[in-house]
């Protein structure tokens, strides 16, 4: 309950914001049509190698958009701002977990996103680029499953990467490379099959294109279903790993702050 608590407080916090929604709908509507006219020239009438046409990567956009709402992160900054403010030593003596009062802010703060920017995005992309339409019925179970974790290994990651605050005096310049280099690595600004096969191959073989990449693969059905079922389960082995990382690393850095007071 006290975490159901504190996601409702970072709700409606969020939802007194409205110039910062205002904002981000407005570069995130540029960006998605922007991305959308670049795609529709590059393909013209034709296709990718891997069937795709001009109308999926239409929908791959949108739909792309739309999930960086959900993939939207506070823990690194919060745990930051926790170590610069030395509050972190009084937050441990709470009788909840730390890192559980940043997942319920996060997922408080995706709640009211999911409002404020998701279906704007939706709405914006369908009106003034296409309806962007799963491609089975069959797919939705599927793609939502690769969300969940999706979100959870997007969270997991952020949760590990803000842990260096830790040790790092400043965290804000390395806090955005890491949100533009996740982007870029993951699909979703560019999907790997453009990329070459050796780099596509290191690619798949890390976490990042599993937050992005298959679920926006299911989407489009951009692959077999033998092929995602194989990634999916991958996509589940990256989510136990980060997992028990996250785990052991939060209880060394706590036992660290428990030990030296703050």
């Amino acid at each position: 309950m006290s975490y159901l608590y504190v996601m409702k407080t970072q709700l409606i916090r969020s939802f007194t914001y409205r110039f910062d929604v205002y904002g981000n709908i407005i570069m995130q509507t540029i960006i998605m049509v922007t991305t959308a006219f670049f795609w529709k020239a590059l393909f013209g009438s034709g296709s990718f190698g891997n069937g795709m046409t001009a109308d999926k990567m239409l929908t791959y956009t949108i739909i792309s958009s739309a999930m960086s709402v959900l993939f939207t992160t506070g823990v690194e900054r919060r745990i930051q701002r926790s170590v610069q403010q030395g509050s972190i030593s009084v937050e441990m003596i709470h009788p909840i977990n730390v890192f559980g009062v940043y997942f319920a802010e996060d997922m408080g703060t995706i709640a009211a996103l999911l409002f404020q920017n998701l279906l704007p995005i939706i709405i914006i992309g369908s009106l003034v680029i296409k309806v962007p339409m799963i491609v089975s019925v069959s797919a939705i179970p599927m793609f939502a499953a690769s969300l969940v974790l999706s979100m959870g290994i997007n969270w997991l990651l952020a949760a590990i990467f803000g842990m260096w605050a830790f040790t790092a005096v400043e965290m804000d310049a390395l806090i955005q490379v890491k949100k533009h280099l996740l982007r870029l690595l993951s699909g979703s600004i560019i999907p790997i099959w453009f990329f070459p096969d050796s780099l596509r191959a290191v690619l798949e073989a890390l976490p990042f294109v599993y937050i992005y990449q298959l679920p926006l693969d299911i989407y489009v059905g951009s692959a077999s279903t033998e092929d995602i079922l194989r990634r999916m389960v991958i996509q589940v082995i990256w989510f136990a790993v980060l997992g028990t990382a996250f785990f052991i690393l939060q209880r060394r850095v706590l036992g660290k702050v428990m030990v030296q007071g703050g």
